[in-house]
């Protein structure tokens, strides 16, 4: 193979690497705003299931659970909810914009996340006035399938409906009053109770309590 065979292959090498590195920088240009859109939108969905008779969600702050971001919100019910409907003079396209006067907080939602066995459990969950649990949603994780992943299930879930913060503890034996161990895979349930939920409803008390919200209450609009 001559000199000039070897600066050939180069050269077309170098071509496909560059065609395809554009390829790819067009694809993820074009598919990232989509992509950020339909998560914000899954996102709300999964908020608002947690507290479905509230009328707005509003962000209040966000922290880090090992290290990862997270947010904390309030769940509100409006004294008035006055709606406004806005056309895009450019594309046309209409969208409601909501004003929430004279809200109330009547819960709020914290996303946590635990250490599992095999993965960091992306948790959120929803708390009323008292600090009870009234809804709780595992939003990813990549724990042992068969074992660990039945944190998913309803039947798991639905233990922590109306437990405070004393009674997340864990219990190999079976148990109403405390959150039983998945058979097999306590680590996975620690996680999600005392590891994620109750260091994040520890978390919110302290951050309501010391007043670090990011917002006022009074005339926050949503979209």
């Amino acid at each position: 193979m001559t000199v000039k065979d070897i600066a050939k292959i180069t050269f077309n090498l170098v071509v496909i690497y560059l065609a395809g590195g554009l390829l790819l920088a067009y694809v993820y240009s074009w598919a990232s705003p989509k992509i950020f859109i339909n998560n914000k939108i899954a996102k709300e969905k999964a908020l608002k299931e947690l507290v479905p008779e509230a009328d707005t969600i509003a962000k209040l702050g966000d922290w880090e659970p090992h290290e990862k971001h997270a947010e904390y919100f309030a769940a509100r019910k409006c004294g008035e909810l006055k709606v406004t409907t806005i056309e895009d003079e450019k594309t046309g396209d209409v969208k409601e914009e909501k004003e929430c006067i004279d809200p109330e907080d009547i819960a709020y939602i914290v996303q946590t996340f635990g250490k599992g066995y095999s993965s960091y459990i992306d948790i959120l969950f929803s708390v009323d006035k008292d600090f009870k649990v009234k809804k709780m949603n595992v939003l990813h994780h990549a724990e042992t399938p068969g074992l660990g992943d039945e944190i998913e299930l309803d039947y798991f879930k639905d233990q922590f409906a109306g437990k405070d913060a004393e009674h997340l503890k864990v219990l190999k034996t079976e148990t109403t009053e405390y959150i039983q161990a998945i058979t097999g895979a306590t680590i996975s349930t620690r996680a999600v109770s005392e590891d994620g939920i109750k260091k994040g409803l520890e978390f919110l008390v302290e951050a309501l309590e010391g007043g670090h919200t990011g917002e006022h209450k009074e005339g926050v609009k949503h979209e």
